[in-house]
C-alpha cells in the first residue's frame, strides 16, 4: 500500500512541528524518517497513523490514493510499534499477540483455534515461539520489542509504523534487531515507515531515507544518495562526521586550509565572482602521507590518536589552526609510523562545497 501526504502542517501552541510537508512512499518500501529531536519525524508518523490530526488547511493523507484524513485510527489498518513496547504486563506473550484479534467485532473475530494458529505462526516468524507462555517481565528488551512487532502484525496491517523501535535498547541489541527487521520486511513486504535519530540505523536498514529538520524535509533519497550526494549542508553534517573548512571559490578553484584545489567540472560558471564557501570533507576521504602529495595537499600535525576499533581515528591541527579528523586503516597507520606530534600532509579525495548561492 502506498502512502502520500500533501502539504501537512502541525502546530502545538506556538511550536510549528511540521511546515507544509509532502511525501510519497511507494508500496512495499521500508522508509526511515531521520532527524534530530524536534525535527517533526514522530509527529509526521503519528499523523499518518491517525494518532494526531494535522492543522486545518493541510492537504490529504492518502493510502493507495484513498483519503484517510477523516478515518479513525482503527479504520486505517495501521500497525504501530512504540519505543517502549507498550505490552500488557499482566498478559503472556501469547495473549499480548492475540489481543488485537480477540477484540475484533464479533463478525470478523477469528475462532480460538484460528487465533492460536496465527499467534504461533507470528511467534515463529519473530523467533519467540518457545516463549509463548512467558510474561513481559521475563523477557529481555530485544525480545519484548519482537513481541510488540508480532502483536502489530497480528491484525494484518496494510502499513507498519515504528517510532524509534530500538531506542530503548543497548547498542549490541540494536544492531542485531535492525538486521532482523530488514530481513523480516523482506519476508512480509508490508509498507513500513520507521522513525530514528540514528544515522547508521537508517543507512543500514532503509530503502529510502527522509531527512527532516525543523519541521521540513531536507532531502529524500536512497542511503547512497543522501550520504554521497547530500542536497544541503544540514544533510552533509547530520549524516556522519565531517570536517568543515571556510574558504573561497571562483574560477573553477576552491581555496581552503592554505591550498587551492579544483572544484568539480561545471560546478562554477567561468567568470563567476569569488564567493565565500564552506568546504566539507569526511574523515575517511582524507589521504595521509609524510611528504606533500600534490597541489591539493596541506600540512597538519597529529594531536591525538584513537587506535581502538576497526579504523584508526586521528585528530590533527592544520597550519591554519583548523581542527581536522581523519580515519585510516591499521595497516596504513603502521606503515606511516605515526605518533602524537607527527607532521603529515592531507589530501582530500572528495569534497563538498556550499555557498550562499549554490551547492556542488
Amino acid at each position: 500500500m502506498s502512502i502520500e501526504v500533501v502539504n501537512i502542517a502541525k502546530t502545538f501552541h506556538t511550536f510549528r512541528a511540521l511546515r507544509g510537508v509532502s511525501l510519497k512512499i511507494e508500496a512495499g518500501e521500508l522508509v526511515a524518517l531521520l532527524g534530530p529531536s524536534g525535527s517533526g519525524k514522530t509527529t509526521l508518523l503519528r499523523i499518518i497513523a491517525g494518532l494526531e490530526q494535522p492543522d486545518e488547511g493541510s492537504g490529504p493523507i492518502l493510502f493507495d490514493g484513498e483519503e484517510m484524513g477523516h478515518r479513525a485510527v482503527g479504520e486505517r489498518q495501521v500497525g504501530f510499534v512504540f519505543q517502549h513496547y507498550a505490552l500488557f504486563r499482566h498478559m503472556t506473550v501469547f495473549e499480548n499477540v492475540a489481543f488485537g484479534l480477540r477484540v475484533r467485532p464479533r463478525k470478523t473475530r477469528p475462532t480460538d483455534a484460528e487465533v492460536a494458529e496465527k499467534v504461533h505462526a507470528l511467534l515463529r516468524l519473530v523467533h519467540l515461539d518457545s516463549l509463548f507462555d512467558r510474561y513481559p517481565s521475563q523477557l529481555s528488551g530485544g525480545q519484548r520489542q519482537r513481541v510488540a512487532l508480532a502483536r502489530s502484525l497480528a491484525v494484518e496491517p496494510k502499513v507498519l509504523l515504528l517510532d524509534e523501535p530500538f531506542g530503548a535498547l543497548d547498542a549490541k541489541v540494536r544492531q542485531e534487531l535492525r538486521r532482523w527487521l530488514r530481513r523480516l520486511h523482506d519476508d512480509i513486504g508490508v509498507t513500513s515507515v520507521f522513525v530514528t535519530h540514528d544515522q547508521e540505523e537508517a543507512l543500514e536498514v532503509a530503502d529510502r531515507i527522509v531527512v527532516m529538520n525543523e519541521g521540513t524535509i531536507e532531502q529524500v533519497g536512497t542511503p547512497d544518495e543522501v550520504f554521497h550526494r547530500p542536497a544541503t549542508e544540514f544533510v552533509m553534517k547530520f549524516l556522519g562526521n565531517v570536517n568543515l573548512f571556510h574558504g573561497r571559490v571562483g574560477g573553477g578553484k576552491v581555496q581552503f586550509a592554505g591550498v587551492s584545489a579544483d572544484v568539480p567540472e561545471g560546478s562554477v560558471e567561468d567568470g563567476a565572482p569569488l564567493l565565500s564557501a564552506r568546504v566539507f570533507v569526511r574523515p575517511h576521504e582524507l589521504d595521509l602521507s609524510l611528504t606533500p602529495a600534490g597541489r591539493g595537499s596541506f600540512p597538519a600535525k597529529v594531536t591525538r590518536i584513537h587506535s581502538a576499533g576497526p579504523v584508526v581515528r586521528l585528530e590533527l591541527e592544520a597550519e591554519t589552526g583548523e581542527q581536522v579528523f581523519a580515519h585510516i586503516d591499521h595497516l596504513r597507520f603502521q606503515a606511516l609510523g605515526l605518533s602524537e606530534g607527527s607532521r603529515v600532509f592531507l589530501l582530500p579525495r572528495d569534497l563538498k562545497l556550499f555557498t550562499e548561492d549554490f551547492s556542488v
